[in-house]
């Protein structure tokens, strides 16, 4: 299925097929790492909330350290689940505190930065929601496939970008047609396919993958760049392709880069929301569901990961 005229960087791929055992507290970081990201997000709100109003940005203590609590909590498996279970509860914790402070400095409440800080924070809260659901359900029903309508499939990840925009507090935006880039821009071309063009099956925590994946490639490609993101289906396969217009891996760090935690050598000053091992997540879920896993990258041009997953040959229902 894979074609590489639809490439932007021509790169040699390298195929990988073992990495380094993981301990039950990195697999558990892994299960939750979208997670980890969002929780990220909204502790970059929070402090930049408490810069904005006084000039501090721990004055949401309590906010700070719950969220705190609630990323250590993604290394223990039941910790972590309450936490999912919860989420709601700490939302509205989080809401009166910030609701608090603004009580307290009533001329603050209408300052541009705040209001756009809580409005980004009404979207932080509502993927955190989604991202639960999503855990709490997978969990009851492990590597089961599961069928998605594609347009709302598609909608999730737009939701996605707009999310990752609105993080940017107006650096850059995302486009996808072309013809209304400006310099800093970022464009996407993004892609759903399937066989019938309405409905695809896959693990989903499959989902998880491709926005860990679209995460980083929009982290390490600077505005005004470019990236392909491409999930297919066939009646034998599920496809995945992304490629960026980025820094580059050094070629000799390929493999490295798959192992948990680790990062490339270039870039130790990209200021990040994860924990690096988004790619980590992508080898092992491909790998659980027997398929094949490939990335290719070359400095000052690009990188390019692929993932290819045989569909079941049992009934997905």
């Amino acid at each position: 299925m894979y074609d590489s005229r639809i490439s932007y960087c021509r790169v040699t791929e390298l195929e990988i097929t073992e990495i380094s055992p993981l301990t039950e507290k990195e697999r558990s970081l892994l299960e939750m790492h979208s997670v980890l990201n969002v929780f990220n997000v909204l502790r970059g709100e929070l402090t930049l909330i408490g810069l904005t109003v006084a000039g501090n940005p721990d004055l949401l203590k309590e906010s700070l350290a719950l969220v705190d609590q609630m990323i250590r909590n993604l290394s223990e498996p039941g910790a972590a689940l309450t936490s999912a279970q919860n989420v709601d509860l700490h939302a509205a914790t989080i809401n009166g505190d910030i609701e608090a402070l603004l009580v307290a400095r009533p001329d603050m409440r209408n300052h541009p930065e705040v209001v756009e800080s809580l409005g980004n924070l009404v979207s932080v809260f509502a993927i955190l929601r989604v991202r639960a659901q999503e855990l709490l359900a997978r969990m009851k029903v492990p590597g089961q496939w599961v069928e998605h309508a594609i347009p709302a499939l598609r909608q999730n990840f737009l939701d996605v970008f707009s999310a990752i925009e609105k993080n940017s507090h107006g650096r850059y935006r995302i486009i996808y047609n072309a013809a209304f880039k400006r310099p800093p821009d970022y464009y996407v071309d993004f892609k759903i396919e399937s066989v019938d063009g309405e409905r695809l099956w896959m693990p989903p925590v499959f989902q998880d993958v491709m926005r860990d994946l679209i995460a980083n490639a929009r982290k390490y490609t600077a505005p005004g760049g470019k990236i392909i993101a491409a999930l297919g289906a066939s009646a034998e396969a599920l496809f995945f392709f992304i490629e960026d217009t980025g820094r580059g891996i050094p070629a000799a760090e390929l493999r490295q880069v798959v192992e948990f935690g680790k990062r490339a050598t270039n870039v130790g000053a990209v200021r990040t929301m994860g924990g690096g091992f988004g790619l980590t997540k992508a080898f092992l879920v491909a790998k659980q569901f027997g398929g094949r896993f490939w990335i290719g990258s070359e400095l000052g041009v690009g990188t390019r990961v692929r993932i290819e997953i045989p569909r079941p040959t049992t009934a997905m229902a």
